[in-house]
């Protein structure tokens, strides 16, 4: 898979600059074949100023030459970048030329394929890299370099450590079960059972979070129709994003947008205003309004003066943000107030306006920050694949630390162990096998004596 060179550009097109990246075994020979000067005699981490040529041997640019040798690259191979002037002309005829001298296309994310196969990044570091460029806000930036640093993938490994000991010891058990052997106390080995249980659990319950922050905290706009929720939505984002009209039903359909508070990302959901009507398309949109009502952590409960309230259940954990809208037209009656929330979540706005929108403004980033403190010795989970993995080994071991209490045959809690090392090793790319229980087993216990 990696007997062959590629190239690619490794910035996006239309800037003053372009970087052109070659990564493979004959990397620095294919930039040789178009550079001025000779580049075989190189070392690593070095920087080259020349002149490059086109196919037909015609200068084309001057550029700056970096060179990495393997192991000391991102990918772990021999690799060049080309830093040039951004010159569409410029970069497709370079491109040819390296074509032309042995090179081909770099498939998408293939740069950091090799990196992973390479042993350079394991598969949590290569996708936080994608999360890297990906990154809008401090939060998400924070996490993304956490990842692609290591930190999650080092967590994971002390808990294949504490998995792969507790997984020896039952081996162990079954090696010598004639012999009615015990090399661990039962106490102990459920200790560890549930110290590994309540850490994946953790980890697990952090992708709220990190999903939270990595696409933006979901906030639904609720209410009837003609409350103002399309102008809220509208002002909220600062811009015409919904159709604003005084007739009833107008928005039938979600209408989500993102915007950024206090430096945290906000993804608010317009939904069609809850009444009883006979329209079915109109109904449609309610159902859809409720179904968002259900999904969002934050909830715009908007009214106007004299205007109840919809009837729906919120969960416990969701927060709800009474907004009594058009305050500009008439004074707010108290008659009206939403009996469930506290003093501190009631608010008078004109989304018209702009009159207590700074305040509601506040109110979200303070009211979001305060479900979202996570210990910070611990990662946060931003990746879907991950979360799922750590779902699935969350089931497995507490499938085995269950058969393990009932005394179920060990050979059967074994298994679901490996399950949860299997499940943990498909976030990192890791294998487990045998081999791995087996040194475990060596480092730990002098078994051939």
């Amino acid at each position: 898979m990696n007997n062959d060179t590629i190239c690619a550009l490794a910035t996006p097109p239309g800037g003053a600059i372009a970087i052109i990246r070659i990564s493979g075994p004959n990397a620095i020979t294919t930039a040789d074949s178009i550079f001025s000067k000779p580049l075989d005699k190189a070392e690593g981490y070095t920087l080259h100023f020349g002149q490059i040529a086109d196919v037909e041997g015609k200068e084309l640019d001057d550029v700056l030459l970096s060179v990495f040798r393997a192991p000391h690259s991102y990918t772990g191979e021999d690799s060049v970048e080309i830093s040039l002037h951004g010159s569409p002309y410029i970069v497709q005829n370079l491109l040819e030329s390296l074509y032309w001298a042995g090179a081909r296309q770099a498939n998408p994310g293939e740069f950091t394929m090799r990196a992973f196969m390479n042993g350079k990044l394991d598969l949590s570091q290569a996708e936080a890299v994608a999360d890297l460029i990906a990154s809008s806000t401090a939060a998400s930036h924070q996490m993304a370099i956490s990842q692609m640093k290591g930190q999650f993938s080092r967590e994971l490994e002390e808990l294949r450590k504490q998995l792969l000991h507790l997984t020896s010891l039952l081996e162990l058990e079954l090696d010598f079960n004639d012999q009615d052997v015990e090399f661990a106390g039962r106490q102990e080995l459920t200790e560890l059972m549930d110290k590994a249980e309540q850490h994946i659990s953790q980890l697990a319950d952090s992708f709220q979070i990190g999903n939270a922050i990595k696409n933006g905290i979901p906030v639904a706009i609720i209410g009837a129709p003609n409350v103002g929720k399309s102008t809220l939505l509208n002002a909220l984002v600062g811009e015409e994003r919904a159709i604003v009209s005084n007739i009833q039903g107008t928005t039938r359909d979600l209408i989500e947008d993102t915007t950024q508070i206090g430096g945290i990302t906000f993804r608010f959901i317009d939904t069609a205003g809850i009444r009883k009507t006979q329209n079915k398309l109109e109904r449609i949109g309610i159902e859809r309004s409720i179904q968002a009502a259900e999904k969002a952590k934050i909830i715009l409960l908007l009214t106007e003066n004299n205007v109840p309230f919809p009837d729906i259940d919120f969960r416990d954990d969701q927060i709800v943000l009474q907004v009594i809208n058009k305050c500009d037209m008439s004074l707010p009656s108290s008659s009206y107030l939403y009996h469930r929330q506290p003093t501190g979540r009631l608010f008078h706005i004109s989304a018209a306006n702009g009159d207590g929108m700074d305040i509601l403004r506040q109110a979200l980033v303070r009211e979001s920050s305060m479900p979202y403190n996570l210990d910070e010795s611990h990662s946060v989970v931003t990746n879907a694949r991950h979360y799922n993995a750590l779902t699935q080994a969350l089931e497995a071991l507490r499938r085995a630390k269950q058969s393990f209490t009932s005394n179920t045959p060990t050979d059967l809690v074994a298994e679901d162990l490996r399950q949860c090392l299997h499940h943990l090793g498909e976030i990192t790319g890791t294998e487990i096998t045998s081999d791995d229980i087996l040194h475990t087993i060596f480092s730990h216990f002098c078994v051939g004596k």
